[in-house]
């Protein structure tokens, strides 16, 4: 298997300190912009139960699950504090305001 970036839209669709979700299979994953308007992408499912990561709060390169309120990594998909799991991360980028996800083909 190889990882091919797609291009899923102009950054201009993704809300300063939120979220887009893009399917990929049978998985969602949730495609944040942050303040700087970097691009991070994760699976959109908190490790602790599932709620959805891209309805949660954006800060310091993290998010806030809406459910029960863990925090969640960004960069490394791993839960903060005293909380344990860890969702997937995908590689992102965006280039001349378009978004890129690296996806396995």
């Amino acid at each position: 298997m190889s990882q091919t970036w797609v291009a899923i839209g102009d950054l201009t669709e993704i809300p300063v300190l939120g979220a887009r979700c893009v399917k990929n299979g049978d998985m969602t994953i949730a495609v944040f912009r942050t303040a700087d308007d970097q691009v991070l992408a994760i699976e959109d499912k908190c490790p602790h139960k599932n709620g959805p990561l891209s309805q949660g709060i954006v800060h310091d390169n993290c998010v806030t699950c809406p459910l029960h309120n863990w925090v969640i990594s960004l960069e490394t998909g791993r839960a903060q504090g005293a909380d344990e799991g860890s969702v997937r991360v995908f590689p992102a980028k965006q280039e001349d305001g378009k978004v890129y996800l690296a996806l396995t083909v």
